[in-house]
């Protein structure tokens, strides 16, 4: 995040306060917005959100799944994102805004159940992400010590990483956005580098193949491929900078196209480095940290030390960037109307409050959820959300933003598909993750009926603030 986009919105918000309605408010974020970010900074926003924890801590759980072919996984999951990135892409085209996904949904679906419900989806699995970032932070730091994998000592380390983004966040640091920047550069020039080089190292060969007994069943291999999908989900956060962007209408789809392919090139070199290095079992079994694992047999202690640093690194610098994004998103969702906001006595401005939701909701799930489920769980909400985003452009929007029926409907048959087999696998492997999902979307969006029915009977609708 920039620290111009940051400026931004603090003016923002201090505007909006005294607007009176939605359709005064959005020509002042317009105002405070327009031409913050270069077509650069979009790509390097979205490679630093994308590059993460999630190559660090998923490249493992998607072997388990995908066995030897998981380096495909990642390669089919990107054609995946490629078609769901084509509604964002269109609607950013049309309608450039830093309200992003919530204003695509409010667009398509209009102030109601479905665009309340679903932008809650999309900012709770960014909130997914990050205790997924913490307790990869946590689960690598405890390699440099060579302390044994402890759960309650992965959790504290990933609560106090999500404690120390949220003291950076509240004090409003000015160099938050080039420390972002810089550390997105280094992050990405050093998980290059390690791939080059275990892949070097190894002569080009694939243990991974040479330890595995059987190919992974179609059902396992497309449940991968939803798991996978999370390593890119990221671009959406340049959709949800549109009109901070240069020319909008132009750069944001160039963006998230150049960040995509990006990511797919690195993510193919990594996948193929740590099966170059590791058989199949030594991936599952050092799943949760596979990529230090598998810097060891190539480089040593060394190795070990580098990779572990940069995971650090990575992890560090998303989750500082991400609390910004989801706070963020939430403040724009109580403007909208479509949430409650209570102030607990706190002092400040709402996106001040929005920063506390944020960090105790990723801390909870830190601390009672492991990285594979987690993980799950980010996966399912993420994959009901797009199909959400993907149904809303077909059947309101397809003529007026001009997209291709036929890519939409492959978007939602792809998404349903892999989503299928992800939740079908999950049933048999972990049926408990399967009824928190199914509960949690079914909560949010009875939560999302009951609060917007409450505003109705007082009188108020979406769209007017309290």
């Amino acid at each position: 995040m920039t620290c111009a986009a940051h400026e931004w919105y603090m003016a923002w918000t201090q505007a909006c306060a005294v607007e009176i309605s939605r359709k005064d408010a959005l020509p002042v974020m317009e105002k405070y917005q327009a031409n913050s970010l270069t077509l650069l900074g979009a790509v390097s926003m979205g490679t630093g959100v994308m590059i993460g924890a999630g190559i660090f801590a998923l490249t493992g759980q998607v072997a388990e799944l995908a066995g030897p072919l998981f380096p495909l996984a990642f390669l089919v999951a990107a054609g995946v994102t490629g078609f769901s990135a084509y509604s964002y892409i269109k609607m950013a085209n049309a309608y450039p805004s830093a309200g992003g996904i919530a204003m695509f949904l409010e667009r398509a679906y209009g102030p109601g159940v479905i665009t309340g419900s679903c932008a809650l989806l999309m900012a709770l699995t960014m909130v997914i992400n990050e205790s997924l970032v913490a307790r990869t932070f946590g689960t690598y730091t405890l390699l440099i010590f060579n302390i044994e994998q402890s759960s309650s000592l992965v959790s504290a380390l990933g609560v106090g990483l999500i404690m120390l983004a949220f003291l950076i966040n509240i004090s409003g640091n000015r160099t938050v956005g080039v420390f972002s920047f810089s550390m997105a550069l280094l992050k990405i020039g050093g998980i290059v580098v390690f791939a080059v080089a275990a892949l070097w190292a190894t002569g080009m060969s694939f243990e991974a193949a040479k330890g595995a007994q059987n190919v992974a069943a179609p059902g396992g291999f497309l449940a991968a491929v939803a798991l996978a999908i999370l390593a890119y989900k990221g671009f959406t956060t340049i959709t949800n900078s549109g009109s901070e962007i240069v020319d909008p209408h132009r750069n944001v789809g160039r963006a998230i196209v150049i960040s995509i392919g990006v990511c797919v090139v690195i993510y193919t070199l990594v996948a193929f480095a740590v099966g170059a290095s590791l058989s199949l079992p030594e991936i599952i079994r050092a799943k949760d940290f596979s990529l230090a694992e598998a810097a060891r047999p190539a480089f040593g202690e060394y190795g070990l030390w580098f990779t572990v640093v940069l995971a650090i690194v990575a992890t560090a610098s998303g989750l500082i960037a991400s609390v910004f994004a989801v706070s963020r998103m939430l403040a724009m969702l109580t403007d909208m109307a479509l949430i409650p906001h209570r102030h607990f006595g706190m002092p400040g401005r709402i996106q001040k409050h929005t920063l506390v939701y944020t960090v105790i909701i990723a801390s909870l799930l830190t601390v009672f959820f492991d990285l594979t489920r987690i993980a799950s769980l980010g996966a399912i909400f993420y994959l009901i959300m797009d199909i959400a985003v993907h149904w809303g452009v077909f059947r309101h929007l397809r003529g007026e933003v001009r997209a291709n029926t036929a890519v939409l409907l492959g978007a939602i048959v792809l998404d349903a598909v892999v989503l299928s087999a992800f939740i079908a696998m999950k049933v048999q492997s972990d049926p408990l993750i399967v009824v928190v999902s199914i509960v949690g979307v079914g909560l949010i969006f009875a939560f999302e009926a009951f609060f917007l029915r409450s505003r109705r009977q007082a009188g108020r609708t979406p769209g007017q603030h309290s």
